[in-house]
């Protein structure tokens, strides 16, 4: 037991004796309130009848934390010891700063994912900008050149939006004639979501003023790659963004600091990072992130270039590939998400696609972002069977199957995979990847 602080309990315990003389004086029992333990500032549990603070810190049967002060602040919050998610890293040893980074869907919940496991693809490795002297340029077939400093960007109107962004080459170990055996983060992590604020482009472009041939926009990264990237005016989506802000927080320089393109639902190479030039062109500038990457083979051997809107797609994060199942209740979850609009419903078979059924959404679905779908399945019976889902977006697109994605593309093709993803349930319940 120890005596109240002299600052803000004492107070409340004076309040409590005067009351307690005046019930008194007037020769009635004492009052509720008197007998009622009352919460006083700092957390401590104050007697009405004692005047005395009780601190659950000095019962010796509780736990040791009860016992004893915990830590102190840190400048940058930091994640639970029970929370050990990593992203899987792939670099290319031969060429310095060039691989990716997984976002382990199959280890998170919800539908945002945090700023420390978004995915990362980079051609050229992450350069070091000073912001000093860093400057967004807008120039090319436009009545005045734009420049921008960082300053000048934050402090003009913004907008913010949920959006994902997906790599082009996200799953594409999957057009491989076996199923790869990992869990859904490992093969379809190249795609993350959350939160982007920043300037709309279009403000930016109609300050500039558009030239009479202004129809494509060459948006080019200062990062050692060169990344340069041509988008086509009038595909652009009304929202697209200069990006400064992702979950409510500057953006990380892996993810692009001090700005990057947001072009919502189009594939990742779009969404330029590190962003340092703007051109309005006549035409493509047909780099080699229009021509020779990011293009859809046929399979007639010619490839279609500029296709860059996402297709419509849903991964069953858990169950999870090396999971085991046991006989009962099973919990189904997983992301669907669409570079056209939004999901407007998830189907769930467990019977390699022969019936389906609705799953449920977390909330209502937004516009090119994720959401999360659940389904419980009664497993009843020791016995294998497949289980699949597929997404529908109100664009009416429906999650293909492999077969029909094949059929379309071949098996030479490497981007854009969004086929429907099967996993194989075993009798003893292992879970497995399986073509289906």
């Amino acid at each position: 037991m120890t005596e109240p602080a002299s600052s803000g309990n004492s107070g409340i315990q004076q309040s409590c004796d005067e009351q307690a003389s005046d019930e008194r004086a007037d020769g009635k029992q004492l009052g509720r309130r008197r007998a009622l333990t009352i919460l006083g500032a700092g957390g401590l549990l104050v007697s009405g009848s004692a005047g005395r603070t009780v601190s659950a810190a000095t019962n010796a049967s509780g736990p040791r934390s009860w016992r004893e002060a915990g830590g102190g602040f840190s400048n940058y919050g930091t994640p639970s010891d029970d929370s050990r998610i990593i992203r899987w890293i792939s670099a290319e040893p031969s060429s310095p700063g060039t691989g990716a980074s997984w976002t382990p869907l199959h280890e998170l919940e919800g539908s945002i994912t945090p700023n420390g496991l978004h995915f990362e693809r980079h051609h050229g490795g992450v350069p070091a900008i000073d912001a000093d002297r860093w400057e967004l340029r807008v120039d090319g077939a436009v009545r005045q050149v734009v420049h921008l400093d960082l300053d000048s960007l934050r402090q003009r109107p913004m907008h913010a939006r949920f959006a994902f962004i997906e790599c082009g080459g996200n799953s594409s170990s999957l057009w491989r004639e076996q199923a790869v055996q990992a869990p859904a983060g490992w093969l379809h992590g190249l795609v993350s979501s959350g939160e982007w604020a920043g300037v709309p482009l279009f403000d930016l472009l109609e300050e500039a003023g558009l030239g009479s041939d202004a129809g494509w926009l060459i948006a080019t990264g200062l990062d050692a790659a060169g990344v340069t990237v041509s988008l086509a005016l009038d595909t652009l989506p009304a929202d697209t963004m200069i990006a400064l802000y992702r979950n409510g927080e500057p953006l990380r320089v892996e993810h692009g600091w001090p700005a990057r393109l947001l072009v919502p639902g189009h594939e990742g190479i779009c969404n330029v990072k590190w962003l340092g030039r703007l051109t309005v062109a006549d035409r493509p500038a047909m780099s080699r992130f229009d021509t020779v990457s990011y293009t859809d083979l046929g399979r007639d051997g010619i490839a279609t270039r500029f296709s860059r809107v996402m297709g419509v797609k849903s991964v069953i994060t858990l169950p999870a590939v090396g999971d085991q199942l046991a006989v009962g209740l099973v919990a189904i979850t997983g992301l669907a998400w669409s570079g056209a609009g939004r999901i407007s419903r998830v189907e769930i078979s467990v019977d390699g696609g022969n019936t389906w059924d609705d799953a449920s959404l977390d909330g209502e679905p937004l516009d090119r972002t994720f959401i999360r779908f659940r389904f419980s399945w009664n497993r009843s019976r020791a016995t294998p069977v497949m289980m699949q889902s597929r997404a529908h977006d109100d664009a009416g697109r429906v999650q293909p199957t492999r077969a029909a994605l094949l059929g379309t593309h071949g098996p030479n093709h490497h981007y854009h995979y969004n086929a429907v993803l099967t996993l194989g349930i075993e009798a003893d319940g292992r879970v497995v990847n399986v073509h289906a």
